[in-house]
C-alpha cells in the first residue's frame, strides 16, 4: 500500500536532541532498497529540519528498515502522509544531487511491473552507483553547438518513408518505426541523421546498441552530425568514475545526446525526442539480472510512456519488432528490392543441387570447394576474407571415433572438449582434466569409450582456433587473423588476409570484404531454441553486410542447404519476409510474441510452493516441471528477486514454464509478483528464478 511506513515507532515527533520535522513538505516518500517482493511500494518518512534542503526529489538517503538502516531515494515530498502513525525520520542524505527524475521513477516501476521485479531492483539497473568525488567536482557545462541542417545522407532517400521520417522528426513530431537496414556499413551515418534531426527539433536522443564497437562506431557518426559537446557515452566499462561524470552531465542537462549499452535505455535525457535501439535481437540487450528487462520492451514502455519517436533496426529484426508493425503501434521500413540489389552481396549456399552435382564430397565437407574457390579468387583480387565459425575453441566437442558415441566426463556426465592440438581432454561443465596417459604421445588422455571400448576420438564440433589452424595450412603464404573471445579485432585493413571470427566479433574491413564464409550452418540451425533460425539468419546477415555490394565482387557462400526457408531469406536478403513467415508459425503453435511466457526455476519443491501460491490467470498454460540439465542451468535468484543460495546440491533444479495469450500478460506478471510476496512473507527464500519473456525457450 503506497504512503505506509515499515518503521513507526512510539517516540514523538520531537524528542530532544532530534532536529523538529522540516517547515514545508515534511513527509518524504521514500523507495527502500530492499529484496523482500512483498515490500516492494514507497514508504514514508519525517524530513528533519537540518535535511530539508538536500533531501529533494530524486536524491539519495539512508533510512532506518526493519532495524537497520538501508539506501533509498525520494520520490516526492509531502504536506502529510496517510499513514495514521508516526513516522520514522530520515536518517541522513546521502547526496543532494537529484540523479533519479519523476520520469525514469515512473518508467522502472513499469519495467518492475512488466518482469515480475522490484524496483530496486530495476533502479539499481537505471542509475550508477554514486562516485562521491566525481559529483562533488564541477561538472562543466558545455553549449549544444550547432547541428548542421538538411542532413539527409542517400541511405534513408532509399527508403520510401525514409525522408518523410526524418521530416517528423526535426518538425518535433513522434514517429515509431521497425527498421530492416540495408547491408554495408551505412547504418551508423543513419542512425545519426535520425538523432540530428530529433536534436533540430530542441529534443533529444538516445541510442542503445549491444557492445563497446558498435557504441564507437555510433559515437563517431553521432559526433560529425550533432557534435562532441551534447554527446555522451553511456557503458558499464568506462569505470565508475567517467561513468557516473557521463550520468550526471545527462541529468543535469548538459547533454542532450546518449549513446550506449542496454543501461542507456534508462539515461535521463531532458526532452526525450528520439529512441533507437540497434539490432534487439543480440542477446547483450537481455539484462542478466533480475528482473531481467529486454532493452527493446524497455524502449517501447518509455516511448509510450513519454511520447517520444522510437526506432528498432537491425539487419534482421525480431520477430518482436514485426509483432510491433503487425500491432499498427509502429510501421514498416523496408527496403525496397532493386535497392537490396544494388547493395547487397551475392550470396550462394554450399548445400544446393548444383554444388553436390560438382562437387560430390561438398556433403561432407566443411570446407566445400565453392568455399575454397570463393577465398581464392577475393585474395587474389587483393581483399581480405572473412570466416564466420560458430563456436569458439578448438575441439569444443569430441565424440568416439568409431561408434561416433558423444565423449562424456566420468565426474558429471558432460562434454569433454580440448582447448588446442596437444591440450588435454577437459570437460566443459565440471572443468575436471582427463588425465594424460603416460605412454602416449603429447596431448593423449587415458579415455575408453564406454560403449565400443574404443580410445580413438574425432572433433564432432571444430571451434575458430581450430579453423584457423586448418586455414593457416590451406592457405600457407595468406596472414591469418582471428577475432573472439581472446581478443576481438575492431578492423582490418584492405588486404588480403584470412579473418578468423566467432557471430558478433566480426571486424570492419577497409573497403568491405571480398567474400565472407559462413561455416558449419547447422551448429546454428541445430540448437534446440525457439529462436534457431532467427538468430541464425541474424548473425549471417551481420556478417555478410560486410561483405563488399555485388557489382564489386563481393560474395558470401553460406554451408547450409539451400533449399531452407532461412536460408533463401540470406540469399535474397529479404529478412522482413522472413519475419513475417516466424511470427505466423509461431502464433499458429502459441509461442511468444503471440503469447507471454515465464520460466520458474529451482529445486523442485521450491517450483511446487511458488506454483501453489500463485493464482494464475485464466487460460494459463502449464508446462513441465521438468529436470534442468546444468549447462542450462542459471544462477537461481531467491523469491525476494537477488542472487543468493540455490536450492540444496542434492536435489535436482527443475523448470516450469507458464504461457497465457499476450492480452493477459500483465495479469500473469501481476500473479507472480503476488506470489513472490507471498513466500518472501513466509521468510521462505528457497533459490527460485523467475523470468518473464526469457530469450532462450530450450
Amino acid at each position: 500500500m503506497p504512503g505506509t511506513n515499515a518503521l513507526m515507532t512510539e517516540q514523538p515527533a520531537t524528542t530532544p536532541g532530534v532536529s523538529p520535522p522540516a517547515a514545508e513538505l515534511p513527509v518524504a516518500r521514500v523507495a527502500v532498497d530492499t529484496p523482500l517482493t512483498h515490500l516492494d511500494r514507497p514508504f514514508d518518512y519525517l524530513v528533519p529540519a537540518d535535511l530539508a534542503a538536500a533531501a529533494v526529489p530524486g536524491s539519495r538517503v539512508r533510512v532506518r528498515f526493519a532495524g537497520r538502516q538501508v539506501d533509498g531515494f525520494v520520490l516526492e515530498r509531502r504536506a502529510a502522509s496517510e499513514h495514521p502513525g508516526r513516522l520514522a525520520p530520515l536518517e541522513r542524505s546521502v547526496s543532494p544531487e537529484p540523479v533519479l527524475s519523476e520520469s525514469i521513477a515512473r518508467l522502472a516501476r513499469a519495467v518492475a511491473d512488466r518482469y515480475a521485479g522490484t524496483l530496486a531492483d530495476v533502479l539499481r539497473l537505471a542509475v550508477p552507483p554514486r562516485h562521491g568525488r566525481t559529483e562533488s567536482a564541477a561538472v562543466p557545462s558545455a553549449p549544444a553547438g550547432d547541428v548542421a541542417p538538411g542532413e539527409r545522407p542517400e541511405e534513408w532517400a532509399r527508403y520510401p518513408a525514409g525522408p518523410s521520417m526524418l521530416a517528423a522528426l526535426a518538425a518535433g513530431r513522434s514517429s515509431r518505426a521497425v527498421w530492416w537496414a540495408p547491408p554495408g556499413p551505412a547504418w551508423p551515418s543513419m542512425i545519426a541523421a535520425a538523432v540530428g534531426a530529433t536534436v533540430r527539433s530542441g529534443r533529444g536522443a538516445v541510442v542503445v546498441v549491444p557492445d563497446h564497437r558498435d557504441v564507437d562506431r555510433v559515437e563517431a557518426a553521432l559526433v560529425e552530425v550533432v557534435g562532441r559537446e551534447t554527446t555522451v557515452v553511456l557503458r558499464a566499462d568506462l569505470g565508475p568514475s567517467r561513468r557516473y561524470r557521463a550520468f550526471l552531465a545527462v541529468s543535469r542537462g548538459q547533454a542532450r545526446v546518449v549513446v550506449g549499452t542496454r543501461s542507456a535505455v534508462f539515461a535521463p535525457v531532458a526532452d526525450l525526442g528520439l529512441l533507437v535501439v540497434w539490432d534487439d535481437g543480440d542477446d547483450l540487450h537481455a539484462e542478466p539480472l533480475a528482473p531481467y528487462p529486454h532493452t527493446r520492451d524497455v524502449a517501447v514502455l518509455r516511448a509510450r510512456q513519454d511520447g517520444c519517436a522510437l526506432l528498432i533496426g537491425g539487419f534482421c529484426p525480431t520477430t518482436e519488432a514485426e509483432a510491433l508493425v503487425r500491432g499498427g503501434w509502429a510501421h514498416p521500413l523496408v527496403l525496397p528490392l532493386p535497392e537490396v540489389r544494388a547493395l547487397a552481396p551475392r550470396v550462394e549456399a554450399t548445400g544446393s543441387d548444383h554444388e553436390y552435382a560438382r562437387d560430390p564430397a561438398a556433403r561432407a565437407a566443411r570446407l566445400p570447394s565453392l568455399a575454397v574457390r570463393t577465398a581464392r579468387q577475393a585474395l587474389a583480387a587483393g581483399a581480405p576474407v572473412l570466416v564466420q565459425v560458430p563456436r569458439r575453441g578448438y575441439h569444443p566437442s569430441l565424440a568416439c571415433a568409431d561408434c561416433r558415441r558423444p565423449a562424456r566426463c566420468r565426474h558429471c556426465q558432460g562434454p569433454l572438449g580440448r582447448s588446442s592440438g596437444a591440450g588435454l581432454l577437459t570437460c566443459r561443465w565440471c572443468g575436471r582434466p582427463v588425465p594424460a596417459a603416460p605412454d602416449g604421445p603429447v596431448g593423449a588422455s587415458v579415455w575408453r569409450c564406454p560403449s565400443c571400448s574404443s580410445v580413438r576420438l574425432r572433433a564432432s564440433v571444430t571451434g575458430d582456433r581450430r579453423t584457423a589452424e586448418e586455414l593457416g595450412r590451406a592457405f600457407p603464404d595468406v596472414p591469418v587473423r582471428t577475432s573472439g573471445r581472446d581478443g576481438v579485432l575492431a578492423a582490418v585493413p584492405a588486404e588480403p588476409a584470412l579473418v578468423i571470427s566467432t557471430p558478433g566479433a566480426e571486424p570492419v574491413a577497409a573497403g568491405g570484404y571480398g567474400a565472407v564464409l559462413l561455416l558449419d550452418g547447422w551448429a546454428l540451425l541445430g540448437r534446440p531454441d525457439l529462436r534457431a533460425a532467427e538468430t541464425a539468419l541474424r548473425r549471417w546477415a551481420a556478417a555478410a553486410a560486410l561483405a563488399r555490394p555485388a557489382p564489386q565482387g563481393g560474395r558470401v557462400i553460406v554451408s547450409a542447404d539451400a533449399g531452407l526457408p532461412v536460408v533463401q531469406a540470406l540469399i535474397r536478403w529479404d529478412p522482413a519476409t522472413f519475419a513475417a513467415r516466424e511470427a505466423d508459425e509461431r502464433a499458429e503453435l502459441g509461442f511468444p510474441p503471440a503469447t507471454r511466457m515465464a520460466t520458474v526455476e529451482g529445486g523442485a519443491a521450491a517450483v511446487a510452493e511458488l506454483l501453489a501460491v500463485t493464482r494464475l490467470p485464466e487460460g494459463a498454460d502449464l508446462l513441465g516441471p521438468v529436470p534442468v540439465p546444468p549447462p542450462a542451468r542459471a544462477a537461481p535468484t531467491p523469491a525476494g528477486g537477488r542472487g543468493g543460495a540455490g536450492p540444496d546440491e542434492a536435489g535436482e533444479i527443475e523448470r516450469l514454464l507458464i504461457r497465457v495469450p499476450r492480452e493477459r500478460g500483465a495479469a500473469l506478471a501481476a500473479a507472480l509478483h503476488e506470489a513472490r510476496g507471498v513466500l518472501g512473507a513466509r521468510r521462505s527464500t528457497a533459490g527460485l528464478r523467475v523470468q518473464l519473456d526469457p530469450l532462450v525457450i530450450g
